[in-house]
Protein backbone atom coordinates (compact mmCIF):
# COMPACT_ATOMS: atom_id res chain seq x y z
CA UNK A 1 0.00 0.00 0.00
CA UNK A 2 1.25 3.30 -0.59
CA UNK A 3 -0.81 5.38 2.00
CA UNK A 4 -2.96 4.96 5.26
CA UNK A 5 -6.51 7.00 6.26
CA UNK A 6 -5.68 7.66 9.97
CA UNK A 7 -8.73 10.75 9.51
CA UNK A 8 -10.90 11.24 6.31
CA UNK A 9 -11.72 14.70 6.56
CA UNK A 10 -15.48 15.58 5.51
CA UNK A 11 -15.52 14.22 2.24
CA UNK A 12 -12.37 12.59 0.69
CA UNK A 13 -13.26 10.95 -2.56
CA UNK A 14 -11.05 9.68 -5.81
CA UNK A 15 -11.62 11.41 -8.81
CA UNK A 16 -10.55 11.80 -12.07
CA UNK A 17 -11.63 13.71 -15.13
CA UNK A 18 -15.20 11.90 -15.65
CA UNK A 19 -16.78 9.11 -16.74
CA UNK A 20 -18.43 9.86 -20.30
CA UNK A 21 -19.86 7.92 -22.70
CA UNK A 22 -22.72 6.81 -20.82
CA UNK A 23 -25.09 9.47 -19.97
CA UNK A 24 -27.47 7.72 -23.15
CA UNK A 25 -27.82 5.75 -19.97
CA UNK A 26 -28.43 7.29 -17.28
CA UNK A 27 -24.53 7.36 -15.85
CA UNK A 28 -23.34 10.87 -14.87
CA UNK A 29 -20.02 12.34 -15.63
CA UNK A 30 -19.43 12.84 -12.37
CA UNK A 31 -14.99 13.39 -11.84
CA UNK A 32 -13.40 16.37 -10.23
CA UNK A 33 -15.47 19.46 -9.30
CA UNK A 34 -12.41 21.67 -10.06
CA UNK A 35 -10.53 19.86 -13.11
CA UNK A 36 -8.10 22.70 -13.28
CA UNK A 37 -6.47 21.86 -10.25
CA UNK A 38 -7.08 18.42 -10.85
CA UNK A 39 -4.40 18.67 -14.35
CA UNK A 40 -2.67 21.36 -12.66
CA UNK A 41 -2.15 18.80 -9.72
CA UNK A 42 -1.33 15.47 -12.58
CA UNK A 43 1.07 17.95 -14.39
CA UNK A 44 3.51 18.68 -11.28
CA UNK A 45 4.23 14.97 -10.87
CA UNK A 46 4.53 14.08 -14.35
CA UNK A 47 0.94 12.20 -15.15
CA UNK A 48 -1.56 12.27 -17.63
CA UNK A 49 -4.70 14.79 -17.45
CA UNK A 50 -6.86 11.63 -16.90
CA UNK A 51 -4.76 10.26 -13.72
CA UNK A 52 -6.88 9.40 -10.55
CA UNK A 53 -6.70 12.23 -7.76
CA UNK A 54 -7.84 12.23 -4.43
CA UNK A 55 -10.34 15.16 -4.11
CA UNK A 56 -10.56 17.02 -0.91
CA UNK A 57 -13.58 18.90 0.18
CA UNK A 58 -14.26 21.45 3.58
CA UNK A 59 -12.11 19.57 5.83
CA UNK A 60 -9.09 17.65 4.95
CA UNK A 61 -7.63 14.42 5.75
CA UNK A 62 -4.91 12.83 7.55
CA UNK A 63 -2.94 10.45 5.83
CA UNK A 64 0.34 8.35 6.51
CA UNK A 65 2.54 7.85 3.78
CA UNK A 66 4.12 4.28 3.53
CA UNK A 67 6.47 4.59 1.42
CA UNK A 68 8.73 7.27 -0.70
CA UNK A 69 6.24 9.07 -2.92
CA UNK A 70 6.41 12.08 -5.21
CA UNK A 71 2.69 14.16 -4.71
CA UNK A 72 1.66 17.76 -5.61
CA UNK A 73 -1.61 19.42 -4.06
CA UNK A 74 -3.43 22.39 -5.90
CA UNK A 75 -6.87 24.08 -5.34
CA UNK A 76 -8.51 25.41 -2.33
CA UNK A 77 -5.60 26.30 0.40
CA UNK A 78 -6.31 23.56 3.50
CA UNK A 79 -2.96 24.72 5.15
CA UNK A 80 -1.24 20.79 4.46
CA UNK A 81 1.09 20.16 7.48
CA UNK A 82 4.05 18.02 8.31
CA UNK A 83 4.80 18.05 12.19
CA UNK A 84 4.67 21.97 12.44
CA UNK A 85 5.84 22.79 8.76
CA UNK A 86 3.41 23.22 6.05
CA UNK A 87 3.51 21.93 3.25
CA UNK A 88 4.09 24.18 -0.04
CA UNK A 89 1.29 24.23 -2.43
CA UNK A 90 1.08 24.53 -6.31
CA UNK A 91 4.58 22.18 -6.97
CA UNK A 92 5.87 18.92 -6.79
CA UNK A 93 6.97 17.89 -3.18
CA UNK A 94 8.78 14.58 -2.42
CA UNK A 95 7.60 12.27 0.91
CA UNK A 96 9.51 10.04 2.90
CA UNK A 97 8.05 6.85 3.74
CA UNK A 98 6.50 7.01 7.26
CA UNK A 99 5.41 11.12 7.06
CA UNK A 100 2.23 12.27 8.00
CA UNK A 101 0.57 15.01 6.27
CA UNK A 102 -2.56 16.76 8.26
CA UNK A 103 -5.06 19.17 6.00
CA UNK A 104 -7.08 20.97 8.22
CA UNK A 105 -9.63 23.32 7.39
CA UNK A 106 -10.04 25.14 3.83
CA UNK A 107 -8.43 28.57 4.37
CA UNK A 108 -9.22 29.59 1.06
CA UNK A 109 -11.75 27.67 -1.82
CA UNK A 110 -13.63 25.12 -0.73
CA UNK A 111 -11.49 21.69 -2.59
CA UNK A 112 -8.25 20.51 -2.53
CA UNK A 113 -6.46 17.66 -5.11
CA UNK A 114 -3.64 15.64 -4.16
CA UNK A 115 -2.45 14.14 -7.23
CA UNK A 116 0.40 11.28 -6.80
CA UNK A 117 2.96 10.37 -8.93
CA UNK A 118 1.60 7.42 -10.87
CA UNK A 119 -1.96 7.93 -10.16
CA UNK A 120 -4.41 5.91 -7.56
CA UNK A 121 -4.61 2.84 -8.21
CA UNK A 122 -8.36 2.39 -7.83
CA UNK A 123 -10.47 -0.43 -10.79
CA UNK A 124 -11.27 1.22 -13.80
CA UNK A 125 -15.32 1.33 -14.28
CA UNK A 126 -16.94 2.25 -17.53
CA UNK A 127 -13.59 3.98 -18.54
CA UNK A 128 -13.37 5.84 -15.11
CA UNK A 129 -11.80 5.98 -11.75
CA UNK A 130 -14.37 8.39 -9.96
CA UNK A 131 -16.33 8.03 -7.41
CA UNK A 132 -19.74 7.83 -8.08
CA UNK A 133 -21.57 8.47 -4.85
CA UNK A 134 -25.10 8.26 -5.27
CA UNK A 135 -24.76 5.31 -7.67
CA UNK A 136 -21.96 3.65 -5.05
CA UNK A 137 -19.09 2.45 -7.63
CA UNK A 138 -16.12 3.65 -8.81
CA UNK A 139 -13.43 5.22 -6.77
CA UNK A 140 -12.51 3.54 -4.09
CA UNK A 141 -15.10 1.25 -3.25
CA UNK A 142 -18.17 3.65 -4.30
CA UNK A 143 -17.93 6.17 -1.19
CA UNK A 144 -15.76 8.63 0.40
CA UNK A 145 -12.75 7.34 2.37
CA UNK A 146 -12.88 5.69 5.82
CA UNK A 147 -10.28 5.60 8.74
CA UNK A 148 -7.81 2.83 8.08
CA UNK A 149 -8.37 2.60 4.39
CA UNK A 150 -5.47 2.10 2.56
CA UNK A 151 -4.65 3.48 -1.28
CA UNK A 152 -2.08 2.48 -3.48
CA UNK A 153 -0.50 4.04 -6.43
CA UNK A 154 0.40 3.04 -10.02
CA UNK A 155 4.21 3.15 -11.02
CA UNK A 156 5.38 6.30 -12.17
CA UNK A 157 6.80 6.96 -15.59
CA UNK A 158 10.41 7.82 -16.76
CA UNK A 159 9.98 11.83 -15.74
CA UNK A 160 8.07 11.48 -12.69
CA UNK A 161 11.07 9.01 -11.49
CA UNK A 162 13.24 11.40 -12.67
CA UNK A 163 11.98 14.31 -10.80
CA UNK A 164 11.37 12.80 -7.46
CA UNK A 165 15.23 11.44 -7.53
CA UNK A 166 15.78 15.42 -7.84
CA UNK A 167 13.88 16.09 -4.98
CA UNK A 168 15.06 13.13 -2.75
CA UNK A 169 18.45 13.83 -3.09
CA UNK A 170 17.85 17.61 -2.15
CA UNK A 171 15.94 15.97 0.95
CA UNK A 172 18.76 13.92 1.99
CA UNK A 173 17.64 13.45 5.92
CA UNK A 174 14.51 15.50 5.73
CA UNK A 175 10.99 13.82 5.78
CA UNK A 176 10.32 16.21 2.61
CA UNK A 177 11.00 18.27 -0.26
CA UNK A 178 9.97 20.34 -3.10
CA UNK A 179 10.51 22.41 -5.82
CA UNK A 180 11.23 26.35 -5.31
CA UNK A 181 9.18 26.94 -8.51
CA UNK A 182 5.95 26.37 -8.71
CA UNK A 183 2.62 27.69 -10.50
CA UNK A 184 0.89 30.86 -9.53
CA UNK A 185 -1.82 30.49 -7.01
CA UNK A 186 -3.08 33.68 -9.07
CA UNK A 187 -3.77 30.99 -12.08
CA UNK A 188 -6.24 29.70 -10.34
CA UNK A 189 -8.68 32.42 -9.37
CA UNK A 190 -10.12 31.53 -5.86
CA UNK A 191 -12.17 34.16 -5.36
CA UNK A 192 -11.55 35.92 -2.02
CA UNK A 193 -14.69 37.67 -1.73
CA UNK A 194 -16.81 37.84 -4.80
CA UNK A 195 -16.55 35.70 -8.20
CA UNK A 196 -17.27 36.81 -10.98
CA UNK A 197 -17.89 34.58 -14.22
CA UNK A 198 -18.73 34.65 -17.46
CA UNK A 199 -21.79 33.14 -18.97
CA UNK A 200 -23.84 32.47 -21.80
CA UNK A 201 -27.03 33.02 -22.47
CA UNK A 202 -29.14 30.37 -22.48
CA UNK A 203 -31.82 28.58 -24.62
CA UNK A 204 -35.22 30.21 -22.68
CA UNK A 205 -33.22 33.34 -21.70
CA UNK A 206 -35.05 35.30 -23.70
CA UNK A 207 -38.46 33.79 -22.18
CA UNK A 208 -37.26 35.42 -19.14
CA UNK A 209 -38.82 38.87 -18.39
CA UNK A 210 -36.59 42.02 -18.97
CA UNK A 211 -36.46 42.79 -15.11
CA UNK A 212 -35.21 39.16 -14.93
CA UNK A 213 -32.70 39.12 -17.47
CA UNK A 214 -31.50 42.50 -15.84
CA UNK A 215 -31.23 41.19 -12.48
CA UNK A 216 -29.39 38.23 -13.55
CA UNK A 217 -26.60 40.22 -14.82
CA UNK A 218 -26.43 43.18 -12.38
CA UNK A 219 -26.92 41.77 -9.42
CA UNK A 220 -24.71 39.08 -6.99
CA UNK A 221 -26.22 35.74 -5.99
CA UNK A 222 -25.22 33.90 -2.19
CA UNK A 223 -24.42 29.89 -2.60
CA UNK A 224 -26.80 28.08 -0.53
CA UNK A 225 -25.63 25.65 2.02
CA UNK A 226 -27.72 23.22 0.26
CA UNK A 227 -25.53 23.30 -2.88
CA UNK A 228 -23.27 19.85 -3.36
CA UNK A 229 -21.86 18.06 -6.40
CA UNK A 230 -24.68 18.16 -8.09
CA UNK A 231 -25.42 21.36 -8.24
CA UNK A 232 -25.12 25.09 -6.61
CA UNK A 233 -28.53 26.12 -5.41
CA UNK A 234 -28.07 29.90 -5.47
CA UNK A 235 -30.39 32.87 -3.41
CA UNK A 236 -30.86 36.63 -5.00
CA UNK A 237 -33.19 38.15 -7.24
CA UNK A 238 -36.20 35.75 -8.14
CA UNK A 239 -36.15 35.48 -12.09
CA UNK A 240 -39.63 35.14 -13.60
CA UNK A 241 -40.63 34.08 -17.09
CA UNK A 242 -42.86 36.26 -18.79
CA UNK A 243 -45.43 33.23 -19.12
CA UNK A 244 -44.77 30.03 -17.80
CA UNK A 245 -44.33 26.84 -19.58
CA UNK A 246 -43.66 22.89 -19.55
CA UNK A 247 -40.72 21.94 -21.34
CA UNK A 248 -39.89 18.61 -22.52
CA UNK A 249 -36.63 17.60 -20.69
CA UNK A 250 -33.50 17.76 -22.62
CA UNK A 251 -29.49 17.18 -21.95
CA UNK A 252 -27.80 19.56 -19.04
CA UNK A 253 -23.94 19.62 -19.15
CA UNK A 254 -22.21 21.38 -16.62
CA UNK A 255 -22.51 24.37 -15.77
CA UNK A 256 -26.42 24.93 -17.06
CA UNK A 257 -27.90 27.47 -15.32
CA UNK A 258 -31.46 26.12 -14.62
CA UNK A 259 -34.22 28.13 -12.92
CA UNK A 260 -37.20 25.89 -11.37
CA UNK A 261 -40.42 27.41 -10.09
CA UNK A 262 -39.18 29.13 -6.75
CA UNK A 263 -37.06 31.62 -9.57
CA UNK A 264 -33.66 30.52 -7.82
CA UNK A 265 -31.58 29.64 -10.02
CA UNK A 266 -28.90 26.04 -10.03
CA UNK A 267 -25.89 25.71 -11.48
CA UNK A 268 -25.45 21.84 -12.37
CA UNK A 269 -22.24 20.69 -11.28
CA UNK A 270 -20.08 17.51 -11.54
CA UNK A 271 -22.89 15.02 -10.38
CA UNK A 272 -25.61 16.50 -11.90
CA UNK A 273 -28.18 14.50 -13.75
CA UNK A 274 -28.25 13.73 -17.46
CA UNK A 275 -31.43 15.61 -18.30
CA UNK A 276 -33.69 18.30 -17.13
CA UNK A 277 -36.88 20.29 -18.21
CA UNK A 278 -36.39 23.49 -16.01
CA UNK A 279 -35.78 26.39 -18.43
CA UNK A 280 -32.39 27.07 -18.94
CA UNK A 281 -31.24 31.20 -18.35
CA UNK A 282 -27.63 30.37 -19.06
CA UNK A 283 -24.19 28.62 -19.37
CA UNK A 284 -21.33 28.71 -17.09
CA UNK A 285 -18.18 28.92 -19.35
CA UNK A 286 -16.38 26.38 -18.56
CA UNK A 287 -12.84 27.81 -18.21
CA UNK A 288 -14.96 29.83 -15.13
CA UNK A 289 -16.52 26.09 -13.55
CA UNK A 290 -13.79 25.88 -11.63
CA UNK A 291 -14.39 29.57 -10.19
CA UNK A 292 -17.97 27.94 -8.84
CA UNK A 293 -16.13 24.61 -7.80
CA UNK A 294 -14.00 26.60 -5.31
CA UNK A 295 -17.02 28.63 -4.04
CA UNK A 296 -18.07 28.10 -0.24
CA UNK A 297 -21.30 28.54 1.04
CA UNK A 298 -22.69 32.18 1.77
CA UNK A 299 -19.47 33.22 -0.74
CA UNK A 300 -21.24 35.67 -3.42
CA UNK A 301 -21.27 35.35 -7.32
CA UNK A 302 -22.32 37.77 -10.23
CA UNK A 303 -22.36 36.91 -13.75
CA UNK A 304 -21.27 38.49 -16.68
CA UNK A 305 -21.94 37.89 -20.78
CA UNK A 306 -19.66 36.26 -22.62
CA UNK A 307 -19.98 35.30 -26.42
CA UNK A 308 -19.60 31.66 -27.32
CA UNK A 309 -16.69 32.34 -29.54
CA UNK A 310 -15.02 34.15 -26.90
CA UNK A 311 -15.37 31.39 -24.29
CA UNK A 312 -13.67 28.73 -26.87
CA UNK A 313 -11.16 31.03 -27.14
CA UNK A 314 -10.72 31.52 -22.93
CA UNK A 315 -10.48 27.86 -22.66
CA UNK A 316 -8.07 27.52 -25.74
CA UNK A 317 -5.49 29.90 -24.05
CA UNK A 318 -5.68 28.01 -21.15
CA UNK A 319 -4.77 24.72 -23.01
CA UNK A 320 -1.82 26.51 -24.12
CA UNK A 321 -0.62 28.09 -21.04
CA UNK A 322 -0.89 24.53 -19.45
CA UNK A 323 1.13 23.10 -22.63
CA UNK A 324 3.85 25.79 -21.75
CA UNK A 325 3.79 24.98 -18.33
CA UNK A 326 4.30 21.29 -18.87
CA UNK A 327 7.60 22.68 -21.10
CA UNK A 328 8.90 24.75 -19.25
CA UNK A 329 8.83 22.17 -16.24
CA UNK A 330 10.79 19.95 -18.39
CA UNK A 331 13.59 22.22 -19.26
CA UNK A 332 13.94 23.37 -15.71
CA UNK A 333 15.02 20.12 -14.49
CA UNK A 334 16.79 19.13 -17.40
CA UNK A 335 14.67 16.85 -18.87
CA UNK A 336 15.28 18.48 -22.66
Amino acid sequence: MSIEVISPGLSTTVQDRGRYGYQQHGVNVGGAMDELALQMANLLVGNKSTDAVLEITIKGPTLVFQKDMMIAICGGDFRPMIGDEQIALNRPVWMKGGTTIQFGQAQKGCRAYLAVAGGWDVPLVMGSRSTNLRAGFGGYEGRMLRAGDTLSHHIPGPFSLFLAQQLKKKAGTAPYSHMKWFISAESHAISSKEAVVRVIRGDQFEDFTAESRHSFFSQAFQVSPRSDRMGYRLTGPTLSQTTPNELISAAVTAGTIQVPPDGQPIILMADRQTIGGYPKIGYVASIDLPVIAQLRPGETVRFVEISLRDAQTALYEREKWMRQIQLGMEMNVGWR
